[in-house]
């Protein structure tokens, strides 16, 4: 039997532990910004890998919200407007705001990274599905019943792997001409 029979079409939600949208906390209370909890925003998630955030909210924040914590190496889709469809990895533990569509998978089922890049390759196809009059939006149940195509897991990885070593040499590229 040859790789290409063996991929599946499968359901992000049928591989995911876990999809969730974050929140914001109320904005007219000081109280719940500068703080030390990471909180992402949808104008940081631009086919990239997330590192530190913007803004910062505060464990009185986290508890007054719908915000919610979202494990490392989760893929994060933007629902909304001009952002709508583009996806990052968070590379530390993070919150979101609501705009955003955290997926934490189930790593027996699926390598992250594959599923990153994947979303990535099928952005025209993604943005299609937003629907809206005034702004184009996603929703969490939307991005849940996406298809996507999954190799068996050990080629995921592979593909994986080879793609993150092209992003890691391009972003050393990009740092050593900055410098």
């Amino acid at each position: 039997m040859s790789y290409r029979e063996e991929w599946k079409e499968v359901k992000i939600g049928d591989i995911s532990d876990r999809i969730t949208s974050g929140g914001t906390p109320s904005t007219r209370k000081k109280e719940y910004y500068n703080g030390t909890i990471p909180w992402l925003k949808t104008q940081e998630v631009n086919f990239n890998r997330i590192y530190k955030t913007n803004n910062h909210i505060t464990e009185l924040g986290l508890k007054n919200s719908s915000t919610k914590w979202i494990e490392t190496n989760s893929v994060i889709m933007a629902m909304y407007g001009a952002t709508a469809g583009k996806v990052a990895i968070n590379k530390i533990r993070l919150t979101t705001n609501q705009a955003c569509c955290n997926i934490t998978l189930n790593p027996n089922k699926a390598n992250y990274e594959y599923l990153y890049y994947f979303l990535c390759k099928d952005y025209t196809r993604i943005l299609n599905l937003a629907v809206g009059a005034a702004q184009q939006n996603l929703s969490t149940s939307v991005i849940k019943e996406l298809k996507v195509k999954l190799p068996p897991l050990p080629i995921q990885n592979r593909i994986a792997s080879i793609l993150s070593a092209f992003d890691e040499k391009i972003e050393v590229n990009r740092q050593m001409n900055a410098t």
